[in-house]
């Protein structure tokens, strides 16, 4: 994934680089909307299937949804979205993802197949145009060669997956799931193809830190989206669902406020600012995988306490209500470790009690534990602001790579 740093490197489908940032394009905004239906549909999913094969089955199926959403990221970090051949390509992949989305309610079920295909035709097929339209000599050749066949691999996996049944189908999807999530931190590397280095990705680092800051806002609307959805099919809301709606929207709140503490500035000096910048990008990747998950089992999580919210919290319910703001402290300290060179100790406190007290959460009902969660989210959030943690002071004038 490397960006050309001469003029024999060139291409008319690159990103024109004159030391200006590198903005987002409506092209990759209108993509992102296939995305929001996608969380959507996820969020559904979970919901409806709280149990710990369903969870693992909806954890597979977010590594697809993210990694569909990470690959492309990456192509229109370097190549010009604005251009005809790369909308093109957006567009397709738009509609690839859209099929793919409207089948993952059923993808563990009949509609297995399709999600495969859908999945597996929008990772090879952008890949591989990438490779037909870039010269053998060119920079970003190798790389994307590399990339192609492992995404072909993966593709095997899906589609064999796909037509498989459910519990085998769990078995070879993880698997292809670990193929395209794990093998960038290899640098791609496969015998008679080389190793791609991180150190040879120049990104621009404004344009994917800003992408990752879109999806989070993406996944923050979503779960807003269903609160107001929960509370329309309610008609007139008693006063539980009214506390529930409150204490979602507070939540939602909450995670908003943690995560844009982190300034976009800080963000994009964390990557641009590396010794290893590519390496530094693909860290925000993964750590973003995590912070999405996160606010999509907190959206489950107010779901079920809108559902019955005086109801008995005993297993699954209080997992996921524990979950959601557990999980997002955890991947809100890592970002924050990335982008600052400091893990809060705040972050892994207030996770540490939600831990501590999941003994004690089936004695609870609902809309208490519930309450929990949103407290310690909005008090972890107002100790940072009161830290000044995204003071600019905080920023260090060099990074070493990660």
């Amino acid at each position: 994934m490397s960006t050309p740093e001469n003029a024999q490197d060139a291409h008319p489908l690159l990103r024109r680089r004159d030391g200006a940032p590198a903005r987002v394009t409506s092209e990759e905004l209108f993509f992102d909307l296939v995305y929001a239906f996608a969380l959507t549909q996820l969020s559904h999913l979970l919901w409806h299937h709280l149990t710990a094969l369903g969870v693992a089955q909806a954890l597979i199926l977010w590594f697809a949804v993210w990694l569909g959403w990470q690959y492309t990221c990456w192509v229109t970090n370097w190549f010009d979205p604005q251009t005809p051949a790369i909308r093109t390509l957006l567009l397709a992949s738009m509609a690839l993802a859209l099929v793919m989305a409207s089948s993952i309610p059923q993808a563990f079920a009949e509609r297995g197949w399709l999600f495969a295909l859908a999945y597996a035709a929008m990772q090879v097929g952008r890949t591989a145009y990438v490779v037909a339209r870039l010269p053998a000599g060119h920079a970003l050749a190798a790389n994307y060669r590399r990339i192609l066949a492992w995404v072909l691999i993966a593709a095997i996996f899906w589609v064999a997956g796909g037509f498989a049944a459910p519990r085998l189908r769990l078995l070879l999807w993880s698997v292809a799931a670990l193929c395209e999530y794990v093998s960038p931190m290899f640098g791609f590397a496969l015998p008679g193809l080389g190793r791609s280095r991180t150190r040879d990705w120049t990104i621009e680092g404004a344009h994917l830190a800003e992408r990752c800051q879109q999806f989070v806002i993406v996944a923050l609307g979503e779960s807003l989206l269903a609160t107001g959805a929960a509370l329309a099919r309610a008609g007139i809301p008693s006063i539980g669902e009214s506390l529930a709606a409150l204490l979602a929207f507070l939540g939602t709140l909450a995670m908003w406020w943690l995560y844009f503490g982190t300034s976009s500035r800080a963000a994009t000096a964390a990557i641009v600012q590396s010794r290893d910048p590519g390496h530094m990008g693909a860290n925000f990747h993964y750590i973003h995988a995590i912070l999405i998950a996160a606010i999509i089992a907190a959206a489950v999580g107010g779901d079920v306490v809108l559902a019955r919210p005086f109801g008995a919290s005993p297993g699954a319910p209080a997992a996921a209500l524990a979950a959601g703001p557990c999980l997002y402290l955890l991947g809100s300290a890592f970002y924050k470790r990335l982008v600052y060179g400091v893990i809060p100790l705040s972050h892994v406190l207030a996770a540490g009690v939600l831990v501590l007290l999941a003994p004690v959460a089936g004695q609870v009902n609902l809309i208490s534990l519930a309450a929990l969660g949103t407290v310690v989210l909005l008090a972890v959030s107002y100790w940072e602001t009161r830290m000044g943690r995204c003071s600019a002071a905080r920023i260090p004038a060099a990074r070493p790579g990660h």
